[in-house]
Formats: C-alpha cells, sequence, structure tokens
C-alpha cells in the first residue's frame, strides 16, 4: 500500500477518534415523504445503523483501512501472511516498532461505525416503546459482540458496560468486566430472540447469508458463546464451563454444518493488498505446516509463487527478517483463490467443531468426543473449500509440518519445533491431542488472523516463528512475542485519565510485551 502513513493521518484527521460525545443522538428524517409515523411503525429508522456495524466488524473498504485494522496485526502475528514490502524502511510492525499510526484503527473502526450504531438501534426501539422492536436490539448486539471481542483481544480494556451512559461513556472496563458483559448480552439475544423466531422483519437489513433468519442468528450467537467461553478457559475455568455447557446444552444449536459470512458488496480487502498493491504474501508458517502436510487446501489459500527460480513453489515469507526491498520477496506466493468475491467470513462450521473439540477435551458436557469433533472439523474445513482426499488426510499418522527454507538468505531459516502429526492420536496427553486441534483449527480459521493470533497466544499453537529483527527496545520479548497491541493515541490525547485507569487493569505496562486477562502464560491443562 503506497504512502500508508498519509492514508492513516488522514483518516484520523478526517474522522477522529470516538470520544465522549460522539453520534449519541440521532435526528431521524424522512427524505421521502413518509410520515414519521408510518416510518416507526415499519423500523425503517433503524434498518440504516446496521448496515455500518456488519461492514466494521471487520473493516471492507477502503482496503488500506482493513490493511491496518487486520492485515497488518492479527494477520501478520498469527503466521498466516507477511508483507515482502519494507514499511518505513523495515521499522514496523512486523519488527515489534509498533505504529500508532496503524494500529489505533481497529479502535475507530469500532467506536464511530459499531459501538455507537448499536446505541441508536437501542435509543430508537426504546423511544418508538413497541416490544416487538426489541428483536433489533438483540441483533444489533450480537454484531456488537461479534466486533468488541475483537477489539478486546487486541487492547485487552475496553470502554463497553458504561459506553451508552453521558456521565460514563470514556470509562473503560477490565477485561474480565467485559467478557461477563459479552456473555451477558449474548445469552440475552439467545433467549430474548426465540420468541421472533419466524419473524422477517430483520430480511431488508440483514447483510449475512442466514437471511434474516432469527433462528439462524440465535445459532450464530450461541457459536460465540463457544467461542468465548474457550478463550477464558486457562483464566476463569469455572465461568468458561458455566458458559460452553450453557451454549452445548442451547436449544438454539450450533453451526457445526454452515458458514456465517457477510455480502459486503465490495471485493474482499486482501484482493487489493495482495493483488493489486503486492503487499502481503504468505507467512512462513503457513508454507511450513501446509507444505509438510502435503494439505490440499493450499491451492486454495495461496497462488504459486510467480518468482520463476522457485518453479511454482508455493513460498512464503517469514516475519520480522531484514527485508532491504519489496523485490526481494514480492514474487512469493500471494493469497489464493479464498478471497474471491464480495463475501467475508465471520465464523466457520470447522471452528464451531474445533471449539467442540476441545471442550471434549476439558470434559464439557454435551461436547461428545475430542476426536469425532475433531474429524468433522477437518471434513467441514475441506467441504467449504471444495477440497477432496479428506479421508486419506485424517488417516496420515506420518506427516509433519516442514521446517523453513529462506528463498534468499539462510539466516532466516529455522525448523519448526514440533512433530505434531494430522491422524487424531486420542491416547496422547491432553496437551498433545490440543495442539492437533488448534493447529487443525488455525489451519481452517484461515484467513481470519485476527482470531488465529487470538488462539496462538492462549494456548501457544501452531508454533509461530519468532522474529529475528526486533525494533521495540525491549518492550517485546522476541521469544514470548507480541501479546498486544497498546492504548491508541487519539484516547490517551482526549481521554488521558481514564486511559491510565484502563492502563492499571493489565498485568504489566501499556506495550505490545504485556499478556491479556485470558493470555495466563501458564499451562493448558
Amino acid at each position: 500500500m503506497k504512502k500508508i502513513l498519509k492514508y492513516a493521518l488522514a483518516s484520523f484527521m478526517a474522522t477522529g477518534l470516538m470520544n465522549c460525545t460522539d453520534d449519541f443522538e440521532k435526528v431521524n428524517t424522512n427524505p421521502h415523504g413518509i410520515s414519521n409515523q408510518s416510518l416507526t411503525q415499519m423500523f425503517n429508522h433503524i434498518g440504516s445503523e446496521f448496515q455500518p456495524m456488519f461492514l466494521n466488524v471487520f473493516n471492507v473498504t477502503p482496503a488500506w483501512n482493513y490493511q491496518l485494522q487486520q492485515n497488518l496485526i492479527g494477520d501478520v502475528y498469527s503466521g498466516y501472511m507477511t508483507p515482502p514490502t519494507p514499511f518505513a524502511g523495515n521499522v514496523n510492525n512486523m519488527t515489534y516498532s509498533l505504529v500508532d499510526g496503524w494500529n489505533g484503527f481497529p479502535w475507530s473502526d469500532a467506536y464511530t461505525s459499531v459501538m455507537p450504531k448499536a446505541l441508536n438501534i437501542q435509543n430508537a426501539i426504546e423511544s418508538a416503546g413497541d416490544p416487538s422492536g426489541d428483536k433489533f436490539i438483540y441483533l444489533s448486539n450480537i454484531i456488537k459482540v461479534t466486533a468488541m471481542h475483537r477489539v478486546s483481544d487486541i487492547y485487552g480494556p475496553l470502554r463497553y458496560t458504561k459506553f451508552n451512559d453521558f456521565a460514563t461513556t470514556g470509562e473503560y472496563d477490565p477485561q474480565d468486566v467485559a467478557y461477563q458483559a459479552f456473555f451477558d448480552d449474548l445469552t440475552a439475544a439467545i433467549d430474548g430472540l426465540e420468541a421472533f423466531v419466524g419473524e422477517t422483519q430483520f430480511t431488508a437489513f440483514d447483510m449475512s447469508n442466514l437471511g434474516g433468519d432469527i433462528s439462524l442468528w440465535r445459532q450464530f450467537a450461541n457459536s460465540l458463546r463457544l467461542r468465548l467461553a474457550i478463550r477464558i478457559v486457562k483464566v476463569n475455568p469455572t465461568l468458561a464451563k458455566t458458559q460452553g455447557e450453557l451454549a452445548l446444552a442451547s436449544n438454539a444449536g450450533l453451526m457445526e454444518n454452515s458458514d456465517m459470512f457477510i455480502n459486503t458488496g465490495f471485493p474482499h480487502p486482501i484482493t487489493v493488498i495482495s493483488g493489486s498493491w503486492g503487499d502481503i504474501r504468505m507467512g512462513a508458517e503457513m508454507e511450513s505446516i501446509l507444505t509438510g502436510y502435503n494439505d490440499g487446501r493450499m491451492e486454495k489459500y495461496f497462488n504459486p509463487s510467480a518468482d520463476a527460480a522457485l518453479a511454482g513453489d508455493y513460498k512464503g515469507i517469514r516475519m520480522g527478517i531484514d527485508i532491504m526491498a519489496k523485490s526481494q520477496y514480492v514474487d512469493h506466493a500471494s493469497i489464493g483463490e479464498v478471497i474471491n468475491g464480495e463475501t467475508l467470513t465471520w465464523m466457520t462450521a470447522a471452528e464451531v467443531n474445533f471449539l467442540k473439540a476441545e471442550a471434549a477435551l476439558r470434559g464439557w458436557a454435551g461436547a461428545g468426543t475430542a476426536q469425532a469433533n475433531y474429524e468433522a472439523g477437518v471434513t467441514a474445513s475441506f467441504n467449504q473449500h471444495g477440497v477432496s482426499g479428506v479421508a486419506t488426510y485424517l488417516a496420515d499418522n506420518t506427516s509433519t509440518p516442514a521446517d523453513f527454507v529462506d528463498a534468499l538468505f539462510p539466516v532466516n531459516d529455522i525448523a519448526y519445533a514440533s512433530d505434531v502429526k494430522i491422524a487424531y492420536n486420542s491416547a496422547g496427553t491432553n496437551e498433545e491431542q490440543l495442539e492437533q486441534i488448534i493447529t487443525q483449527k488455525w489451519i481452517a480459521m484461515f484467513p481470519d488472523g485476527q482470531e488465529a493470533w487470538s488462539e496462538f497466544r492462549r494456548t501457544g499453537y501452531p508454533r509461530i516463528f519468532p522474529v529475528v529483527v526486533n525494533n521495540s527496545g525491549g518492550t517485546i520479548d522476541t521469544n514470548t512475542q507480541i501479546r498486544r497491541i497498546n492504548f491508541v493515541a487519539g484516547e490517551i490525547n482526549t481521554n488521558a485519565a481514564n486511559v491510565t485507569t484502563a492502563v492499571g487493569y493489565l498485568n504489566g505496562p501499556d506495550n505490545g510485551g504485556t499478556r491479556l486477562w485470558w493470555d495466563t502464560g501458564g499451562p493448558n491443562f
């Protein structure tokens, strides 16, 4: 992406970060001559608020915004992708010199296009006084939790439970308080929407493949509840099990056989970032694991390297190496057909089955068996991408991830630190089984690097390679790797007292080396 810092600065100057009084009241006007009474009756006055929420869980346009919100944070820290471009003289996020002008976008997208929109919906429905509108509050809260748990998993504490009150909107929640609120909002939505199953009023506003079907939205919310329960299993196993077993037992069901994606109306941003700009390529870990496993999904995820010297190999780039010029690595494997079209995936059936696999491994009621769920997850991923040969793949008990060999400089070579195999080993230790589950989950969630990075931080799997060049000045340990993004400059400048309080909620200083609440650093079992 050309002039990335210029674009970042321009966007912040144009929109600013969300402050304490932005967008808390919305004056609804009717340009088409319909009376306010009729407009309220049809609920069309809140329909326009859903679109920005849908389009900013992942920001889809312009592509450079997605690049800053997602691609140069989660996508690279997960091991999925690496830029061939030495942004800012190679002193950037990839070498642990965190760029404030980049890293504020997950925050600003959420606090300009998600949180205030959910509040507008709530205020409009409450003002109308029609209980049938409560379904829109529940639905907007599901989208809100989808977006905001991702924001929390980047920064840690965030403004959530007190956002809706003028007097407290700038105050932060510790991450444990935010997660409890996520569970509360999801539970209320799952339970509250049951009375609205069969209604079709949301269809006109729904940008997802769920088509306004309330029963499917309950299922998605319940699957999200299971994701968040697994996320906190090491820091609060009691709450995790309670929420996880609620999800497993709920009559809402789980997305075990279907994916959830958004019809954005725009090309996937990575088609621009990878195809037009050449600013992102296959990560070294993806090369090691997919080639070592001879995994057929590689041909869907990536294009063969354009460099003739690589003879059509799928060649990745290790993050955090010394890159002098874009021309060195730009002809490595670009991102493939997985990003074709105008859809963007929020959750897959494969992920849900892997969540169940870990729940079973931990003995949660209603989860089934770990092996059956693991194999269902791999199968769902193969089916999602139209790849054959899953039975043979699942029976492979010899293939292991390959060591990484840099195409240009041996100093970047590194051995993969595990011989984790594909065929499920039910006789293995819990740790060995978890590594299998998370490694396959990591493969299946591509290209959502934010979720993959969160799962790596929580479990240590798969084995992400440490950087070679560390420009953090000692704030981020090379071997421990980056754990979070520091609070954004706009908040520090405009909401300093509350940011100072939020820093006190962390387990350390406000930098990339401090672990989040659920990232305990302790054993998985």
